[in-house]
């Protein structure tokens, strides 16, 4: 079994960046993508991406069986809401293993929440997403999109064997789609896949990560 790396490794941290300057744009203005709302903010941060992200996803459902379509959930996160959420469910896992120090807290809280200075939803090339028929209704993939693995019992891992025979076969799908388009997956998440953050440089060998945190501004919201 090969080991997940995760995105407290240190490498993910080591990996350069060459930010190329590419926008972020709303994908919600484009109609052949869903885009779910339970994750609305107040700025519409939740719906955007790099430009060539949102194009990588199109191709990417272009890819999946007829009558399947993706839904995106989450793409950009500002940095400050990443830190809320990493230290709330670092805080959560204190409280469960009294015991663990710092090193061994954030090693837990990475399988599920990134640190933020690292963060593939900070930087834009990050989507949390999972599919759907035509009319919305949503696919069985095994977890709710954001199951935690003590909620899930695990089953938040891609390649968990406690979710049902439907539930692998779509992620089965949603993964070959996804691969195609360049985007690689967080082994931990089985909705997270991302294209040119560290983390996908990191897996894929790339000379330097495409995005680095990005901001949206005023004309961009």
């Amino acid at each position: 079994m090969t080991d997940i790396i995760l995105l407290s490794d240190p490498r993910v941290a080591a990996t350069r960046v060459t930010d190329n300057g590419e926008p972020l744009v709303d994908a919600r203005e484009f109609g052949a993508l869903r885009v779910d709302p339970r994750q609305t903010d107040h700025d519409g941060s939740y719906a955007h991406l790099r430009a060539d992200v949102l194009r990588r996803l199109l191709l990417a459902q272009e890819a999946l069986p007829p009558g399947i379509r993706l839904l995106m959930v989450e793409g950009f996160r500002p940095p400050a809401l990443q830190r809320r959420y990493f230290d709330e469910y670092a805080a959560t896992l204190r409280a469960a293993h009294p015991d663990a120090g710092p090193d061994r807290i954030r090693e837990l809280a990475s399988a599920y929440i990134s640190p933020p200075e690292v963060a593939p939803h900070v930087s834009g090339g990050a989507v949390d997403l999972t599919l759907c028929t035509d009319d919305g209704g949503e696919l069985p993939l095994g977890t709710e999109v954001n199951a935690t693995p003590e909620e899930s019992a695990g089953g938040c891992r891609t390649g968990a064997l406690n979710v049902d025979a439907d539930a692998r076969a779509n992620r089965a799908a949603l993964g070959r789609a996804m691969t195609a388009a360049g985007f690689v997956n967080y082994p931990t998440e089985w909705w997270h896949w991302s294209h040119g953050d560290r983390y996908w440089a990191l897996l894929t060998r790339a000379s330097a990560a495409k995005y680095g945190p990005a901001s949206l501004s005023p004309t961009t919201a």
